[in-house]
């Protein structure tokens, strides 16, 4: 009797079932991605387009959403790794109906859409709402360093940057005298020369200006002298506002009193602005900070999400801030905003974070709002309380915190927020931003965990089909 064996013909007419629902179980990612992003509102996305159909025809923006939320749930942040999946895996081909999308057109939707994509974090959580997955009960709230698209060796400080400009600039002579000779090398050309030509000239120097300015708001520089010149300009204009606000206070102090009428005690030490900017600026992504991380110092963002008991994220944000402290206000703030966007009108029972978030005035407003705080006013490595920090707030936050039910809503922190960031950076391996600019990775954090809490959605769909 001979073996036996499953057919493996590679030379069949159809390598794969003529019908995509064919080709993936129907319990798969992909199609859970699919549903989500037809319940979505697109239309921000489709409103960039042309509406008289003139022009080259551009993928399908829902399509292309599907795609590129498919990818972040796989961990796969890469265009040309994306490019590549669409040929040789079969979850992306479903998805793209067996299109193929290029590198370059997925970046450039990436870009294009960069607050429409970030809006997809409420569109999410809205879903996850609609199954009952945001509970309002324990909101935990924590931060982590996520690396920046730039290394910290590109970090230069106001001395080296006006070196590198002066040597630029000799470069640029020396070239245009070879170049040149004697001419100025800007006469305007004939055709320029007439009062219409000068008119025209004049528009086009206004329109270039315009874009300049416009420029402001735009993604980081491609070009390195740009962006050198744009870090010079930031150190310059951070050292005008130490001076601004230098002689503010002095002005104040000149007064001889306080606000409430007090007498001020003895003068501080005469203090003097430096005379040229200090710190320095990254090149490469001058939004970023060199921040200090657990194990030493990073050229990253702090990224911040406050996590339910379902560990679905329900706030996203960032920052460039090395401590977390002065950030639990905006965090339950962008809690509140988002809930009430997914349609959740239940307030949080209580906020929970670690020491590093004690800020005082933000708690006591928090909790005036009806939202209590549990902070231990002490961190984990300190063998003992800060010196003052022994009465009032401190000593009942410490007598609560040492309560069964204070200890038992505390440890809610380490089993929501946490997993949420072991499962980003390791599992998912997003530990860097692929993109560049504050605006850029805040949209790209957002889009992280709104993927995030499409896994936790499909985990709890496939719970619900196994019970």
């Amino acid at each position: 009797m001979p073996q036996n064996f499953i057919a493996c013909d590679r030379e069949q007419e159809l390598l794969l079932p003529p019908n995509l629902k064919e080709w993936l179980p129907p319990e798969h990612l992909a199609w859970l991605v699919l549903d989500a992003v037809g319940e979505m509102d697109l239309s921000t996305f489709y409103a960039s387009y042309r509406n008289d159909g003139h022009g080259r025809a551009a993928h399908e923006p829902a399509m292309m959403v599907a795609l590129l939320l498919y990818a972040y749930c796989k961990g796969q942040r890469s265009s040309r790794v994306i490019e590549r999946e669409c040929t040789e895996d079969v979850a992306y081909r479903v998805i793209t109906a067996n299109q193929r999308p290029d590198h370059t057109t997925i970046s450039r939707f990436r870009q294009r859409h960069e607050d429409a994509l970030a809006a997809l974090f409420g569109e999410v959580l809205a879903i996850c709402a609609q199954a009952g997955l945001v509970s309002v009960g324990v909101i935990a709230i924590d931060g982590t360093k996520l690396h920046a698209n730039a290394s910290h060796h590109a970090n230069r400080d106001y001395e080296q940057l006006a070196r590198e400009i002066l040597e630029e600039a000799k470069a640029v002579d020396e070239l245009e005298d070879e170049q040149f000779g004697e001419a100025r090398g800007d006469e305007l050309p004939p055709a320029l020369r007439t009062a219409q030509g000068r008119r025209g000239w004049l528009r086009e120097a206004k329109r270039r200006l315009d874009e300049e300015r416009a420029a402001e708001a735009k993604p980081i520089p491609r070009s390195r002298p740009k962006r050198v010149r744009e870090a010079k300009r930031r150190l310059q204009q951070e050292l005008l506002v130490e001076c601004q606000i230098n002689a503010a206070y002095e002005a104040y102090r000149a007064r001889g009193v306080m606000n409430n009428g007090r007498r001020f005690g003895r003068p501080p030490n005469p203090y003097e602005p430096p005379q040229t900017p200090v710190g320095k600026v990254n090149l490469t992504d001058p939004d970023s900070r060199n921040l200090k991380a657990t194990r030493g110092y990073m050229q990253s963002y702090n990224v911040q999400a406050a996590v339910n008991e379902r560990q679905i994220v329900v706030a996203a944000e960032i920052n460039v801030d090395s401590p977390d402290f002065g950030h639990l206000g905006p965090m339950v703030d962008a809690t509140r905003h988002e809930l009430q966007a997914a349609g959740v009108t239940d307030s949080p029972e209580v906020v929970v974070a670690d020491a590093g978030y004690w800020h005082q005035a933000q708690m006591e407003s928090i909790v005036s709002q009806g939202t209590p705080v549990l902070i231990p006013p002490d961190a984990d490595k300190r063998r003992a309380p800060r010196p003052g920090w022994d009465k009032g707030l401190y000593a009942f936050m410490r007598r609560v915190l040492a309560s069964e039910h204070g200890a038992e809503r505390y440890r809610k922190r380490q089993e929501t927020v946490e997993p949420v960031f072991a499962h980003t950076k390791f599992n998912r391996r997003i530990d860097r931003f692929q993109r560049r600019g504050r605006s850029a990775c805040r949209s790209e954090w957002r889009l992280i965990t709104a993927t995030h809490n499409l896994l936790k959605l499909h985990s709890h769909r496939m719970a619900l089909a196994a019970a």
